[in-house]
């Protein structure tokens, strides 16, 4: 799907190859049929203020946006794992399913880095790609919610995703994401305090397992709720990977 490249260069750092490019990622936002009307219009509109901004301009407010304040980072586990050990598994099945699909990334560039995870749902077929799409929907949700606040247009690009979706965010995942923190980049003693968590450990994994399986059980584990947080019980269908992994209640492997 088309849009995915699209929507995966709107949230990438700014260049000067991007801005060249805005115009095809215009016109690939007006044909697409998979994304409601509204959403296709604030897409525009956020389109239509790049083009018109200064490079230079560009770049920094993306730093003080998604590089500066943690709450927006673009690295989907960033919000689902923090910086515990399940992160590192989760990253290692994530690049998994890259590779088994044909996706090569760099070396240094984490696997779920939003626009690479777009990336990735554009070398799929909708059938396969939109399920996926759904899983963090939460986080898409919150980081909408975030951008709103900030009267930022990149905002429109979540609004985008949580619409092809077409599923309802976790209401106690989305919850537990609202009472994070979310400190405003010149918030400097805020920053650092958000900040200010054990090392992540990416570690190899367990029982050795990468493949598709796997994956499922970390994706699992990342809709886990927040300790305290009551979890609905009813089967979710929305994935296709055979179930035999399952996470328990505490989001570790039984």
């Amino acid at each position: 799907m088309k849009i995915f490249k699209a929507l995966s260069a709107l949230l990438s750092y700014p260049t000067a190859e991007f801005v060249a490019a805005l115009e095809e990622i215009r016109a690939t936002i007006e044909n697409e049929k998979f994304m409601p009307a509204t959403e296709r219009a604030a897409l525009l509109r956020l389109v239509d203020d790049l083009r018109g901004r200064d490079l230079y301009d560009l770049q920094e407010s993306y730093i003080l946006l998604f590089d500066r304040t943690r709450s927006l980072s673009l690295h989907l586990f960033e919000h689902v794992h923090g910086e515990s050990r399940d992160r590192g598994q989760a990253m290692v099945d994530l690049r998994a399913l890259y590779e088994s699909k044909g996706l090569l990334g760099a070396a240094n560039e984490l696997p779920d880095f939003t626009p690479l995870f777009l990336e990735f749902l554009s070398t799929l077929e909708p059938a396969e790609a939109l399920p996926l799409l759904g899983e963090p929907a939460h986080v898409f949700a919150a980081l909408a919610e975030r951008l709103r606040k900030r009267a930022s247009l990149y905002e429109a690009v979540f609004r985008a995703l949580a619409a092809m979706a077409q599923v309802q965010p976790d209401a106690a995942l989305l919850a537990v994401l609202r009472a994070e923190p979310d400190p405003e980049p010149d918030d400097f003693e805020a920053l650092d305090e958000a900040y200010e968590d054990a090392p992540v450990d990416f570690g190899a994994p367990v029982d050795g397992d990468c493949g598709h399986d796997s994956l499922a059980a970390k994706l699992r584990q990342a809709r886990r709720p927040a300790p305290g947080v009551v979890q609905d019980k009813t089967p979710r269908t929305n994935f296709t990977f055979s179930p035999s992994h399952q996470a328990t209640e505490d989001g570790r492997h039984g």
